[in-house]
């Protein structure tokens, strides 16, 4: 099930994480027995859950993907790999680089590493949260292509929740149907038809700094 409102666009990442919330309580995540972990992407996509967990009264925490670069150019992704799931990765581009299994296998492993690091950074040195048989739901501050945050929920569902929601506040509708079917439900209030860039639907859209997802994240374990 896709969840959709009409919203035009969103000042800040606090203003869509509210907007966010107030439509994921709307699909009915507002009143669970258990309350659900609230999974959110740094950097962007803290100060959103931040808001979204406070809405649903939730368990905020942190979920990390990394892209798989090309050898010779870092920033040009091959794939995307998130916690201990199976990378997600372009056979199309690798084919066409020719890029060798023993490249792709070697750079998936660094790249999981950093991942464990810079998650065990931003809970501080708390363990990982419990996933298994609990409602989650996985947030970011916007979506594109989704080939990231597909990443990121297989490598949740892996884990077993009970019930899996991605909650983004925009999103081009082609990409949140894609997003549907790795979840029981995506909740997205912006899907505009010509996209363009995740910025685009912010009036303020400026970097998230880690000192600033680590101040978050600490007020919610204060909490």
């Amino acid at each position: 099930m896709v969840g959709y409102a009409r919203v035009m666009r969103y000042r800040d990442r606090t203003d869509a994480g509210s907007r966010l919330g107030a439509a994921v309580v709307a699909a009915g995540y507002g009143d669970l027995e258990t309350p659900p972990l609230v999974l959110g992407i740094p950097r962007g996509g803290v100060p959103v859950a931040a808001e979204v967990a406070h809405h649903v009264g939730g368990e905020l925490s942190v979920v990390m993907a990394h892209k798989v670069g090309a050898p010779g150019n870092p920033e040009f992704a091959i794939g995307a790999i998130a916690g201990d799931g199976e990378p997600l990765i372009n056979d199309d581009v690798v084919h066409r680089l020719r890029i060798p299994q023993a490249y792709i296998d070697a750079e998936v492993a660094r790249q999981r590493e950093e991942i464990q690091r810079r998650e065990m950074t931003y809970r501080s040195g708390r363990p990982a949260p419990l996933v298994a048989d609990r409602t989650v739901i996985v947030v970011d501050d916007g979506v594109a292509t989704g080939s990231t945050l597909i990443a990121v929920l297989r490598s949740v569902r892996a884990a077993g929740p009970s019930r899996l929601c991605c909650a983004i506040p925009v999103g081009p509708p082609d990409t949140v149907q894609r997003l549907a079917a790795e979840v029981d439900e995506v909740v997205c209030p912006l899907q505009p038809q010509l996209f363009m860039a995740v910025g685009s639907w912010y009036d303020d859209f400026s970097q998230v700094s880690d000192s600033a997802v680590l101040a978050v994240l600490q007020a919610s374990f204060a909490d």
